[in-house]
């Protein structure tokens, strides 16, 4: 693999990290590779490991192992994940101590079925945290309206975070300022906050997938060209209020404390429409204090013939212009926003529930 991966990072401070995990990376070595080759971290969630569990038969062993010792299937699950996150956790320890604290992070997320349950996802998060108990793990918390307490108070208790499904930029500030709660909660409690990591997920193609629809209903030229700009336009406003939000007095009171930003994270970066650039959603979201979260085949595309420059707030005024034209076209970001944080919610619970059921026939299947 070229330097691409390393160059992003040392040239403009975007780390570059993989969204996938599976067993054979570990024994392989290949993680390994990846993070030579520059990846940084890594992100998995209920859809990754059950193509992992499902598709291979890495697990089996283990997994007979635990019914044998009495563990139902969801617990066993919980066994299966918990070996993969520590085993990634190992392997990118050495480059989490060489970045002191800054990368080199391992993101699990939560049972998705508490989405919609303030109280259900804090106890779930405080205890895969608990569980694990590493410090470059993440837990990922969905950024519903109800996981948003939860957030405020794992930071609270100084657990890093990784905020995950955001589509809106209003629902992207109101995860910021969680974060900054959760901080300021710790400074009134007499708490440190050095050390402290979280970053906030943004979905992208998933959004032109669902405005490109819109769009070719109205089928203006105006409305057509803007096709394959409009979430790309989103994460550069979203990263104009990322720079607002973690400067200025409030903020600079807790980096005097030795607060860290909340780092914005694109993720949903492989290109749905196959008209569109393989590296697209890389290409132009680069940009300091940042992270890209990239598929396997997309960071493969991108060490191949990527284009490394500093992108993500270049032409802020033409992404606002952009923006504000939408509800001419038809558009109303609101509803997409709602639209895709229910759909996103719903595919991991399915992909949960699935790996899950087979979990038990193949359970049953042993007796």
């Amino acid at each position: 693999m070229s330097d691409i991966l390393r160059r992003t990072y040392s040239d403009h401070g975007q780390s570059p990290w993989l969204d996938n995990l599976q067993r054979s990376y570990l024994t392989s070595g290949k993680l390994a590779e990846l993070i030579s080759s520059g990846v940084r971290g890594l992100t998995s969630n209920p859809t990754i490991f059950q193509k992992a569990i499902q598709g291979s038969s890495d697990y089996d062993d283990q997994f007979v192992s635990e019914m044998k010792s009495g563990s139902s299937p969801l617990d066993a699950y919980w066994s299966l994940v918990v070996q993969d996150i520590n085993d990634a956790l190992d392997a990118f320890s050495g480059l989490y101590e060489e970045s002191e604290g800054v990368d080199g992070f391992v993101s699990v997320e939560v049972d998705p079925r508490l989405a919609r349950d303030s109280a259900g996802t804090l106890t779930a998060a405080r205890e895969l945290h608990d569980r694990i108990n590493r410090p470059n793990l993440m837990i990922k918390i969905p950024a519903t309206e109800e996981g948003l307490p939860a957030i405020r108070q794992m930071i609270a208790e100084g657990r890093n975070v990784n905020v995950t499904l955001i589509f809106s930029l209003e629902r992207y500030q109101e995860v910021m300022n969680a974060y900054i709660a959760g901080l300021e909660d710790r400074v009134t409690n007499g708490l440190p906050i050095t050390g402290i990591q979280s970053v906030a997920s943004f979905f992208i193609s998933r959004v032109d997938n669902d405005v490109d629809a819109l769009l070719n209903q109205n089928a203006s030229d105006e409305a057509l060209g803007a096709r394959g700009r409009v979430a790309i336009a989103q994460a550069r406003l979203a990263y104009e209020a990322f720079q607002k939000t973690f400067s200025g007095p409030q903020w600079e009171k807790l980096a005097n404390e030795g607060a860290s930003v909340q780092r914005p994270l694109w993720a949903s970066t492989s290109t749905k429409n196959p008209s569109y650039p393989d590296t697209m959603y890389v290409d132009e979201l680069i940009g300091p204090f940042s992270v890209n979260t990239i598929p396997e085949p997309t960071l493969e595309a991108f060490a191949d013939h990527g284009l490394v420059a500093r992108t993500i707030d270049i032409d802020v005024d033409g992404a606002r212009l952009l923006w504000d034209d939408l509800p001419r076209f038809g558009v109303d970001m609101d509803i997409v926003a709602r639209k895709l944080e229910a759909e996103g919610v719903a595919s991991f619970i399915k992909s949960f529930d699935e790996l899950i059921d087979a979990l038990h026939q193949k359970a049953a299947s042993l007796d």
